[in-house]
């Protein structure tokens, strides 16, 4: 790493300075040297603002180049900025791109064909069920997922495209080097090492709520399209949409109850011209992926016996109780216990909860 990348990030952690004054400092002195270097009564002459001028210049007298590089390599984080040949292309097109980009992970060419997957942190067995099948049917596709690491919807997420062994993105409101959410620390550390964690914030920056909504611009910015799974109207995932059609990219969104506030979300965004999705092609269609792999998956449930053929009958995604579809089929609790086990073996029906099964589609 370079002397000059060590400026990118002292002027990635001077608060105040996003991409577009960033981009005007560049242009007025020409380099980032010269910039960094600038007297701050020339900074104000230009037009800075006294606050962000003393937030540079306080910066400027604490920040150690050095040492900075030196623990940014220590914990093999790669930094990716505009001038880099690295920087994903699709994230350029917007119009506040992040000139500084934190990485655990790689970032590869492959990472255009990405998909971004949202939704609520209170994710019902519905919304969980959907992600999963969207996340396995877009990385088998060649597609990679996008999302935001919070709990519900993102982590189904990105464990659903893992699980597919497929390339996933998290893009964190908090520097790369904070476990956020905490639980979700072992995630993370999958997800580097098959894709990607990423964040604009420098490193030891805490995961304040005003970090989130910013943050969810890169996530429709590094995307194709994006899809709201569950959330209300009023949600981070909204935001999201928001900005992926100020970005020029596609909205869809899955349906839901109309007797769940989950649903309201999505809903909305599709009496407003989101896409509709029903299955994963319909994704895949509408961004024409659907030549990404010429083996996409296709999975369907074939019953080898007859008590098989009765499970899946009475099964849906809606979670049902092992007794309950004892009641329905008729079946012995031994008999059924056993199909059940042998069936999500197979991947035909998953467990979800105490004893309730779902398809698994």
């Amino acid at each position: 790493m370079t002397h000059q990348l060590g400026l990118w990030i002292g002027f990635s952690k001077v608060s105040g300075i996003g991409p577009a004054r960033f981009k005007n400092l560049i242009e007025y002195y020409g380099n980032v040297e010269t910039a960094w270097r600038a007297e701050a009564s020339e900074l104000r002459a230009i037009g800075l603002d006294g606050k962000t001028v003393n937030n540079l210049v306080r910066t400027r007298q604490q920040f150690d180049v050095d040492r900075e590089l030196e623990l940014i390599n220590k914990l093999g984080v790669s930094v990716v900025t505009w001038d880099c040949p690295g920087y994903p292309n699709a994230l350029k097109t917007i119009s506040d791109p992040p000139f500084v980009l934190y990485v655990r992970g790689e970032l590869i060419a492959d990472d255009e064909w990405a998909v971004a997957l949202v939704g609520t942190r209170k994710a019902t067995t519905y919304g969980k069920e959907c992600v999963r099948s969207l996340a396995h049917g877009l990385v088998k596709s060649g597609s990679t997922v996008v999302s935001g690491l919070a709990y519900g919807i993102d982590t189904e997420a990105h464990k659903a495209a893992l699980k597919a062994n497929g390339r996933t993105i998290a893009v964190l409101g908090c520097g790369v080097d904070i476990n956020y959410p905490a639980a979700n620390r072992n995630l993370a550390q999958a997800i580097s090492e098959s894709g990607a964690i990423i964040s604009e914030y420098p490193l030891g920056t805490r995961p304040e709520p005003k970090n989130f909504p910013r943050r969810n611009r890169i996530i429709s910015g590094l995307s194709l399209g994006i899809v709201v799974v569950e959330g209300p109207i009023k949600s981070g995932a909204n935001i999201t949409a928001r900005y992926a059609l100020e970005q020029g990219r596609e909205v869809f969104a899955v349906p839901g109850s109309i007797l769940h506030h989950n649903s309201s979300g999505p809903h909305h965004l599709i009496q407003n011209g989101a896409k509709l999705v029903m299955e994963v092609n319909d994704i895949l269609e509408e961004l024409n992926l659907t030549q990404l792999s010429q083996h996409v998956e296709a999975r369907t449930l074939i019953p080898d016996n007859d008590t098989e053929a009765i499970l899946l009958k009475n099964l849906s995604p809606e979670p049902t109780h092992i007794d309950d579809l004892g009641q329905l089929t008729g079946l012995q609790a031994s008999e059924l216990a056993s199909a059940l086990t042998m069936m999500e073996l197979k991947g035909m029906v998953r467990q979800v909860g105490s004893m309730n099964y779902v398809l698994a589609r």
